[in-house]
C-alpha cells in the first residue's frame, strides 16, 4: 500500500460537506472515494478512505484542501491526478498528487489552517460571485469589527463559538490571526489558527457582524469567550461565504 497526499480544490456550494455520509454520496469525500475504488477495482467490501485535513460544512468551498489516501496501485502520481480529473465532476479538481511517507496523516500532521470569509455590500449585485459571498443589506462599521477581532485572538476555550452542542473533546484552540480588509464592495475576513471547531468561523463572522451593526460592543468579546455558552455569541453566518484557503504542515 502506498500513501498519497492530495491537494484538492472544490466548489462546495452543491455538496453536503466534506465528510461522507450513510444516506448520500453527494459529499466531496464520497465522490473521491467512489472514484478511487473504481480506479483500483475495489469492491464495497474493500473500502478506500480519503482522510481530509478537516471537515468543511455543507456549502463550504476550498482552494487547497489537503488529504491523504492509501492505495494499492501501480499508477504514478501523474496518472492518478489525470485519472481523477478526467472523471471527477467539474467542480472538483485534484491540483497535486504526491507520494508521501506511510506515517503522514493529513489531519494529525496539520499545524494550522487559513480560512477566508467573503462578504459583499454594494449598490449593485455580485452577479458572478453570488454563490460565494454573503450579501449584506447595509455596510457594517469595519473599524469596530477590527477592534473586536483583536480581542478574539489568542489561545482560548472557544466553546461559545462551537456549533456542536454535544462536543465532548477539548474546545481550546489557538487563533493567531484575524485580518479584516475591504476592497470596493467586498469585505474579506481571514482567520488563521491551529484548528477550528464545527461552525466556528461562521459563528465568529456572525458575532463580528453583530459588533459592526452595533448589537454588541468590541469589549464584550472576552465575556463571550469566558461564558463558554453558544447563546452568548452571534448568529451563524451562511456557509457559502466560507472557503478553506490553505493547510499548514
Amino acid at each position: 500500500m502506498k500513501n498519497f497526499k492530495l491537494t484538492i480544490r472544490y466548489d462546495g456550494t452543491r455538496y453536503n460537506g466534506w465528510q461522507h455520509q450513510k444516506n448520500t454520496k453527494d459529499t466531496i469525500q464520497g465522490k473521491l472515494e467512489t472514484l478511487l475504488m473504481r480506479m483500483t477495482n475495489k469492491t464495497e467490501d474493500e473500502p478506500i478512505t480519503v482522510i481530509g485535513a478537516g471537515r468543511t460544512d455543507a456549502g463550504v468551498s476550498a482552494i487547497a484542501m489537503t488529504a491523504n489516501v492509501y492505495l494499492d496501485t501501480t499508477f504514478s502520481e501523474q496518472e492518478i491526478k489525470e485519472y481523477m480529473n478526467k472523471y471527477l465532476p467539474d467542480d472538483i479538481s485534484i491540483d497535486d498528487v504526491k507520494r508521501v511517507d506511510k506515517r503522514f496523516h493529513s489531519r494529525f500532521n496539520a499545524t494550522g489552517k487559513t480560512y477566508r470569509y467573503t462578504l459583499w455590500c454594494g449598490d449593485t449585485k455580485p452577479v458572478f460571485d453570488r454563490k460565494y459571498v454573503y450579501v449584506l443589506e447595509k455596510m457594517p462599521d469595519i473599524e469596530s469589527i477590527k477592534a473586536a477581532a483583536e480581542m478574539l485572538i489568542g489561545t482560548n476555550d472557544y466553546k461559545s463559538f462551537c456549533g456542536n452542542k454535544k462536543m465532548k473533546k477539548s474546545t481550546v484552540r489557538t487563533v493567531d490571526s484575524i485580518k479584516i480588509f475591504q476592497k470596493d464592495s467586498y469585505i474579506i475576513m481571514e482567520f488563521h489558527g491551529d484548528g477550528f471547531l464545527q461552525n466556528m468561523i461562521r459563528i465568529l463572522v456572525g458575532t463580528l457582524l453583530d459588533v459592526g451593526y452595533g448589537k454588541k460592543k468590541p469589549e464584550e468579546m472576552k465575556n463571550i469567550i469566558d461564558a463558554k455558552d453558544r447563546q452568548e455569541a452571534g448568529p451563524t453566518a451562511p456557509s457559502n461565504g466560507l472557503c478553506l484557503v490553505e493547510v499548514d504542515y
